[in-house]
């Protein structure tokens, strides 16, 4: 967690105090003694699968090819390629199973 100077807004440092751990500024004279525990915690969100796609309508225009589904073994599946990587690498391919039952969603 960074905390900033009230007085000059630089990044403060914890260091040792005369008593116990204090904020202080490395630009300003500016010392603030921690009294409490301080945590912080940010968990992101992670977007779903569907939303790097390009959302629901995505697989409406996908192509089809002949790719073995690995959850229910049906033979054909719709696909498509994207950059996930840098350009060097190779693109990633991202399957659906054309069986509407199963849908099942994987990528090679």
């Amino acid at each position: 967690m960074l905390t900033f100077c009230p007085e000059c807004g630089c990044v403060l440092q914890v260091e040792a105090g005369d008593q116990c751990m204090r904020f202080s500024c490395s630009a300003c004279p500016y010392v603030c003694p921690i009294t409490s525990t301080i945590s912080s915690r940010i968990y992101p969100k992670l977007k779903d699968i569907d939303d790097v796609l390009g959302g629901p309508g995505a697989w409406e225009n996908a192509q089809i090819t002949d790719e073995r589904c690995p959850l229910c073994a049906h033979e054909r599946a719709y696909f498509m390629q994207l950059q996930t990587r840098s350009a060097d690498e190779p693109m990633t391919i991202f399957y659906r199973c054309a069986d509407n039952s199963c849908a099942h969603r994987w990528k090679e």
